[in-house]
């Protein structure tokens, strides 16, 4: 158990939680919403983080769970346990949909849904420049940093193409193997610490 204390010890790549990167949860985490997760970061300040997964899908699409949403083929993803009655959705389309937020050049979040029903409904707005949440992940002031200092997270740089993919089930591990060094152990530990 030496071996593996000391392989999640090396959590310090100096990169600091902002707006724009990625937390990437350590092996063992076994939080329901947090395991083996992948956390975009929208807004980091003093007063706490804002961030959603994007790499926990669930099998419904958004006119499958809200009444008056046009159909449309976009995956829902669980976006963290804060509010998952409402939606939250990151997009590619900030000189398009009003009110946006950009997180990186080229990745927004939110702006006016109203807005983004009619873009879908006029064919301006393709699944795969579109990604909804339900529920959020957030953290209080100071709180995210203690948990980084806990070891459950790493931070990483991650590219808006990387957070649209279609298939963001392997984006822990991909974010991982990227990080190369060390942190390739990580991906053949399994997701039960009592298997190992």
């Amino acid at each position: 158990m030496t071996d593996l204390n000391n392989i999640l010890k090396i959590r310090t790549n100096n990169l600091k939680p902002s707006k724009g990167k990625i937390l990437i949860s350590e092996p063992f985490l076994i939080d329901y919403y947090f395991k083996r997760s992948v956390v975009l970061l929208a807004e980091h300040n003093d007063e706490g983080t804002f961030g959603l997964i994007v790499n926990k899908p669930v099998e419904m699409y958004l006119h499958d769970m809200i009444k008056d949403f046009p159909e449309f083929n976009a995956p829902v993803y669980l976006g963290g346990p804060v509010k998952t009655d409402n939606l939250y959705f990151i997009h590619t389309q900030g000189n398009l949909i009003e009110n946006s937020m950009e997180i990186l050049n080229g990745l927004y979040w939110g702006g006016d849904i109203e807005h983004v029903k009619e873009l879908i409904l006029i064919g301006k707005l393709q699944p795969e420049q579109i990604k909804f949440f339900v529920g959020y992940s957030g953290w209080i002031s100071n709180q995210l940093e203690e948990e980084l200092e806990r070891n459950s997270w790493l931070v990483a740089n991650i590219k808006p193409n990387q957070v649209m993919q279609a298939n963001t089930e392997k984006l822990w591990k991909t974010s991982i193997k990227k990080l190369g060094g060390d942190y390739a152990y990580w991906t053949n530990f399994p997701a039960d610490p009592n298997l190992n």
